[in-house]
Formats: structure tokens, C-alpha cells, sequence
């Protein structure tokens, strides 16, 4: 009987085989994501919103220059937290669609028995942004959000705290394009503080007017016009 010899495999096709596993892996792989430019509201203040606030108020450095600082958000949930177990969760979802941050629980510092209340329990959220998610988010606030408000005519001017700080009181979270209307439970109203290094409401206002901040217009403004 004479037996057939095995013919030695090559490792020529094999190579090949693995080369074009490679390229086609190479193909796929997903090119790697452009490092993110700053802020156009942040690009506006550097080249123009300084410049004019330093002319303006004539500062002798440009240090003294005020800025934003940071944004404050605040939910108060109160009594609903005791009544509603989901209400803490509900608006963690809220908070999160809006920033882009999970925001912290704020809780109560002291015992009242009238309300129900207990020290330690969870009675808000709180998130703080800075840097580039603070400048994105005062863009989409003020040229999204605001203009939504029904009979909507601008903010007013005395919401400043002496110390060039301005809040902003929202009574529902809708007016945000971030959040489903058919995915909430219910409206819930949130606070907005912006923060800035201003030394005086004058100055404060003068930097929030000039990033885009629609303030009420007054009489003197109307006669002016």
C-alpha cells in the first residue's frame, strides 16, 4: 500500500490571512476624538466682553476685569421628599439632562417635628458648574431656555445681591430643551445663581448685559430708544 504524503501547509496564506484581519481592524478602529475648542461665549468675553468692561470702567489691570465664576442650581424638593420616595430621583434625572453633572443632595441640619422633618434628610439637589461646562451652559440658558418662558419679557434687574451675583428663580424645569415633557413626573421649579467676580452690581450687570443676559427694559431705556 503505498501511503499519500501530506503536503506541508505554507505559512505564506496564513500570514496573509493575518495581515488582512489587521487592515480590516485598522479600518474599523474609530479615529480619535478632536480635543474641544473652547466656548463661543468664551471666545466672545476674551476678544470683546473684556476689552469694552476694562475701557469701561477704566481698570488699571486687567485682573480686576470682572468674569463668571461659577453656576449654581438648586431643587428643593421639601415635604414631597417625604411624601414621594421618588421625588430625590425624579429630579437627580432632571438635573443630569439639564448640566450634564450629577448633582449632590442637600439635607436638612436640624430636626423639625411641625414638617415632618428630620436632621439628615435629603431635602434638595445642588450642582455647581465651572469652567467649560459653565460657559455651555450659560450659552444654552440664555439663547434656549429663557426665550422659552411663556409672555416671556426679560429678567429683572434687582436680583443682584450687592456683590455683583445675580439668581434666577425658574418655576418649571421644561423650559429647558434637555427635558421630555412626557418623561417627567411632575413640574418642578429650580433656582440659577450666577456668580461672578464683580466688586458691585453695576459691574455684575454690566458683564452679564454684554454676554447676553435679556434683562428687562426700563423706562429710561424705552425713552432712549
Amino acid at each position: 500500500m503505498t501511503t499519500e504524503k501530506k503536503k506541508p501547509t505554507s505559512k505564506k496564506g496564513s500570514s496573509s490571512k493575518g495581515q488582512l484581519k489587521s487592515s480590516k481592524k485598522a479600518e474599523k478602529a474609530p479615529a480619535p476624538a478632536e480635543p474641544l475648542g473652547p466656548s463661543r461665549v468664551l471666545v466672545a468675553y476674551r476678544e470683546e466682553i473684556a476689552p469694552q468692561l476694562f475701557k469701561e470702567f477704566e481698570y488699571t489691570s486687567a485682573m480686576q476685569t470682572p468674569r463668571l465664576e461659577k453656576i449654581v442650581l438648586n431643587i428643593g424638593i421639601g415635604a414631597e421628599a417625604i411624601t414621594n420616595r421618588g421625588a430625590i430621583e425624579a429630579a437627580t434625572k432632571d438635573l443630569v439632562a439639564i448640566t450634564g453633572q450629577i448633582p449632590i443632595t442637600t439635607k436638612a441640619r436640624k430636626s423639625i417635628a411641625g414638617f415632618k422633618i428630620r436632621d439628615g434628610m435629603p431635602m434638595g439637589l445642588k450642582v455647581t458648574l465651572r469652567g467649560r461646562r459653565m460657559y455651555e451652559f450659560f450659552d444654552r440658558f440664555v439663547s434656549s431656555s429663557l426665550p422659552r418662558i411663556r409672555d416671556f419679557r426679560g429678567l429683572s434687574r434687582n436680583a443682584f445681591d450687592g456683590r455683583g451675583n445675580y439668581a434666577v428663580g425658574i418655576s418649571e424645569q421644561v423650559i429647558f430643551p434637555e427635558i421630555d415633557y412626557n418623561s417627567i413626573d411632575r413640574l418642578r421649579g429650580l433656582q440659577v445663581v450666577i456668580t461672578t467676580t464683580a466688586v458691585s452690581d453695576r459691574e455684575g450687570f454690566r458683564l452679564l448685559e454684554l454676554m447676553g443676559m435679556p434683562f428687562a427694559r426700563t423706562e429710561s431705556d424705552t425713552v432712549a430708544a
